[in-house]
């Protein structure tokens, strides 16, 4: 396997302020179990936050990679061949293509917290996805990538 000229790997990784919302579910089961006594509260800001931390870390864990001709998003894998024209994406234009431009067919690799994204054209005829919608933090360095393991992958 060969790797792409310009390799990428993103993680989108949940913002800080969810750390804190994991800290306060703990807060709040602990103040559930304070008439329980001193040990059930401890379990529970301990269990609780344990609990939506993992919550928080599992959802933020989706990674976008390029991996030799792959472009590969949370679940999806795609050659870089089956695509086509990427377009980045500011904060309104992205808001845009998550609600009233959006297609039923599409894929979506959608973080609410990401303004921007990056939208890739399906150029393969048997797939009947119409484009790929990632949030992305970097999106102008993910569509370089992009082309640049496309043009590795139309010379091998």
């Amino acid at each position: 396997m060969q790797l792409s000229a310009t390799p990428y790997e993103e993680r989108l990784t949940a913002p800080r302020s969810w750390w804190l919302v994991s800290f306060l579910v703990g807060v709040s089961f602990a103040l559930i179990l304070l008439p329980f006594g001193t040990l059930p509260l401890l379990g529970g800001l301990v269990g609780g936050t344990a609990a939506a931390a993992v919550v928080a870390s599992s959802y933020g864990s989706v990674r976008i990679r390029i991996v030799g001709d792959s472009l590969i998003a949370g679940e999806a894998k795609i050659p870089v061949t089956a695509l086509g024209e990427t377009e980045v994406l500011d904060a309104e234009e992205a808001r845009a293509w998550r609600t009233h431009k959006a297609d039923t067919r599409a894929f979506l690799l959608l973080r609410a917290y990401i303004p921007t994204a990056l939208r890739v054209e399906v150029t393969d005829p048997q797939d009947p996805t119409p484009y790929l919608y990632l949030s992305t933090r970097d999106p102008e360095r993910l569509a370089a990538a992009l082309v640049s393991a496309r043009e590795a992958a139309a010379a091998s």
